[in-house]
């Protein structure tokens, strides 16, 4: 399985920028991908999760600023982000799991300017 994550960059506080990430290697209709996000100095945490059935489920911090979508024709997975805060900036990484093993993509910076 390999998970393509692309779309960071620079923004300003208050703006919006969307994240994507490419799933290959595995039937991805039938798996949960998750966005995580590690800030400098921070450990790695959970951002936003959705099923194989488009169940959604969010960090506190993101709750109504931040929407995880997916795209099974073309295996992606998406994480739109408004509202932007500065405390947003992290490098943001895409996950998903087979059995019991997991999955990372490579890591897509997102900074947020204030």
């Amino acid at each position: 399985v390999q998970l393509q994550a692309s779309g960071g960059g620079l923004v300003q506080a208050g703006g919006s920028l969307r994240v994507a990430c490419r799933v290959s290697g595995y039937n991805f209709r039938i798996l949960s991908a998750g966005w995580y996000r590690q800030a400098p100095g921070k450990q790695r945490e959970l951002v936003a999760v959705i099923t194989s059935g488009g169940s959604t489920n969010y960090a506190d911090s993101v709750k109504g600023r931040f929407g995880i979508s997916r795209d099974n024709i073309r295996n992606m997975v998406y994480l739109q982000m408004n509202s932007l805060k500065p405390e947003d900036t992290a490098v943001y990484y895409c996950n998903t799991a087979v059995s019991t093993r997991t999955y990372w993509g490579q890591g897509t910076l997102v900074t947020v300017s204030s």
